[in-house]
């Protein structure tokens, strides 16, 4: 705990700084501070304008937004640029500090050692990823029994027969989306299951405690790992990690060029979708309570809830154990409550959502096509998964608390010596896993064909 002590303390230490020299800031902000405010909320209006529309309306509106920022800039930068510099730097520095400080290392459970641990791989994952660190090797010489992926490969076929030729453990070195196929085919038999972070982003390996950045060391799961039980989630009986998207984004990856230039695919769909001329692209969904919505923009499903709006941790899950999905609406209608936020978020073991037509998803990154009605639901404690003991072990906001009052009063707590982790922990999972049904065959992707 003295690192965590030291970071903790330089934290709070930098939080004081950044309110002081903010604090200094504002009496001398008036009325330049209200003009540059009022400047940023015009510009996100003419921003989200421009994102709508296309044409010489776009160019106006992200023009005007430009335009706009930059006289925001002025304004601030000349009330007191030097505090504001110490203010908006020691911020920054606090959050790092803070980050750091609740990232602590879980302690799993040993679980014994497989006597035939079998490692799928896939050469092209992450831009080679796998071969760069020679991760076929290194599996071999820990007692691996190794495939590699070749193009048109049933990867849930390999994993299958590796199986029923007897192997007690499977592991998978590649994107999400092969993480979800050979996750499923482990959770089925029962068997252990370790991440190696051999993909493009690895959402699946950060929030299980995977270090992204030791490749090889990941190996070391089913060698001298600790165990810990999490949930999978499955959306028309197929079985995914992270997340399902509908609508914009999901779109988005349907559309040739995408994998090339994501955030120019990305903002060309947003008028098909949101615009005045957007199609007939229509989401209606029911929860658990059974009540009917009308869907905004974008649904996104998840195994498991991600943190959103916090200032650190965002865009991860503290939990992969919840036995809950969770749900991300863009632009919800108003049987939503009102909030301030552009989008509404809520947990259930299962929803199900409609359409008049198929819907476009991105599946773990994988773009689908699915008949409706589209049903998620829920499998709890099924996957049990192996994780290296220099690694992790939890979320990188497994113990980050979910309000700023809060994180501040464990940062006290954590500089004065206490322990952040609640007892039993964030990461502890089941004691025992809970099979999956058997899956109903399904025609995989081809995993060896597009690099994550």
């Amino acid at each position: 705990m003295a690192g965590h002590r030291l970071v903790a303390t330089a934290s709070l230490l930098l939080i004081v700084v950044a309110v002081v020299a903010a604090a200094s800031v504002v009496g001398t902000a008036f009325p330049r501070g209200l003009l540059a405010l009022l400047a940023v909320v015009l510009a996100l209006g003419a921003a989200l304008y421009g994102l709508v529309h296309r044409g010489a309306a776009r160019v106006a509106g992200l023009g005007a937004a430009l335009a706009l920022v930059a006289a925001a800039l002025a304004l601030v930068v000349t009330i007191a640029p030097v505090r504001i510099a110490i203010a908006v730097g020691a911020a920054w520095l606090a959050l790092m500090a803070a980050r750091a400080a609740f990232r602590i290392h879980v302690a799993l459970p040993a679980g014994p050692r497989p006597r035939r641990p079998f490692l799928l791989y896939n050469p092209r994952s992450g831009g080679g990823k796998a071969e760069r660190f020679r991760v076929a090797d290194e599996a071999r010489a820990r007692g691996y029994d190794v495939v590699a992926l070749t193009p048109g490969t049933d990867l849930e076929a390999l994993a299958r027969d590796a199986v029923a030729s007897g192997a007690d453990a499977l592991a998978m070195a590649g994107g999400d989306g092969s993480q979800a196929i050979v996750a499923a085919v482990a959770a089925e038999a029962g068997l252990p299951y370790a991440c190696i972070p051999a993909g493009t982003r690895n959402h699946f390996a950060l929030d299980l405690g995977v270090d992204r950045n030791d490749v090889v060391g990941a190996l070391d799961a089913l060698v001298d790992g600790g165990e810990r039980i999490v949930d999978l989630a499955e959306v028309n009986g197929r079985v995914f990690v992270n997340n399902v998207s509908l609508g914009l984004y999901a779109v988005a990856v349907q559309r040739e060029g995408y994998r090339d230039a994501k955030i120019r695919t990305l903002i060309d769909t947003v008028p098909d979708v949101v615009g005045p001329v957007a199609g007939a692209l229509h989401l209606d969904w029911r929860g658990a309570d059974g009540q009917a919505h009308g869907g905004g923009a974008a649904i996104l499903v998840s195994n498991n809830r991600y943190r959103l709006g916090r200032a650190i941790g965002s865009g991860t899950r503290p939990r992969l154990d919840a036995g809950l999905l969770g749900v991300v609406t863009l632009l919800p209608d108003g049987s939503r409550p009102p909030s301030a936020r552009p989008y509404a978020e809520w947990t259930t073991p299962s929803l199900e959502v409609t359409s008049g037509a198929p819907v476009a998803a991105g599946i773990d990154g994988e773009a689908v096509t699915l008949q409706t009605p589209v049903t998620f639901r829920t499998h709890p404690a099924a996957l049990r998964c192996r994780i290296a003991r220099a690694h992790p072990g939890a979320s990188p906001s497994a113990f980050e608390p979910d309000t700023a009052a809060a994180a501040v009063r464990a940062l006290v707590g954590m500089a004065v010596g206490r322990d952040p982790r609640p007892v039993g922990g964030a990461a502890g999972g089941a004691s025992a896993p809970r099979r999956l049904p058997q899956q109903p065959e399904h025609s995989a992707p081809d995993a060896a064909g597009t690099a994550r």
